[in-house]
């Protein structure tokens, strides 16, 4: 087939020569482009995006008879920049998935707050006086032991450790809120 003359024919608004180009290749173009695993949709977009490149470059073809090659390595193009495309949007909805998900990590400052936090709790409670001091760190140890274990370890009846402690954490609440009461030490 002589592609000169029907790119001239073409450049030069005969439909004719337009319409026999489209039919000769067509099919063509679209085996490629089905090649890429596109979709009917994309595939179809491809294949227009590729005759409208030829529509824009007719009168710039130095070589009418490498035509087929023309076509072939631009529908390839479009096929690979289409794909690019997709991925790079898949990314961009990937991100903005991950942009809404909370951080299962603990903040940053998370241990030095915490730190801060039980240091400054423990003061309070070295303030509460030795009794409490020492009942309060026993019960909480980690494991915390049975109430058994820890009446021995204070060498103080078992029935008098619960209300110990609950006084100690009355009086260290006091302590903490600032609302100093009458509690005993």
């Amino acid at each position: 087939m002589e592609f000169r003359s029907l790119l001239a024919a073409a450049g030069g608004g005969d439909q004719a020569a337009w319409d026999a180009i489209v039919n000769e290749f067509s099919t063509l173009l679209w085996s490629i482009a089905r090649s890429f695993r596109l979709d009917a949709r994309d595939a179809s977009d491809v294949v227009q995006i590729t005759w409208l490149r030829l529509v824009e470059n007719l009168n710039r073809i130095e070589e009418p008879d490498a035509l087929p090659a023309w076509l072939v390595v631009t529908v390839r193009r479009e096929c690979m920049q289409l794909i690019r495309r997709a991925n790079r949007q898949q990314l961009t909805r990937h991100v903005e998935v991950l942009d809404d998900m909370p951080d299962p990590a603990p903040p940053v400052d998370h241990a030095l707050l915490t730190d801060e936090r039980d240091a400054a709790l423990w003061r309070k409670v070295a303030e509460l006086g030795e009794t409490c001091f020492r009942v309060l760190r026993v019960l909480m140890a980690t494991p915390p032991p049975s109430y058994k274990d820890a009446a021995l370890a204070l060498d103080m009846p078992v029935g008098s450790l619960g209300p110990t402690r609950q006084r100690c954490l009355r009086r260290l609440r006091e302590l903490l809120t600032g609302k100093e009461g009458g509690a005993e030490r």
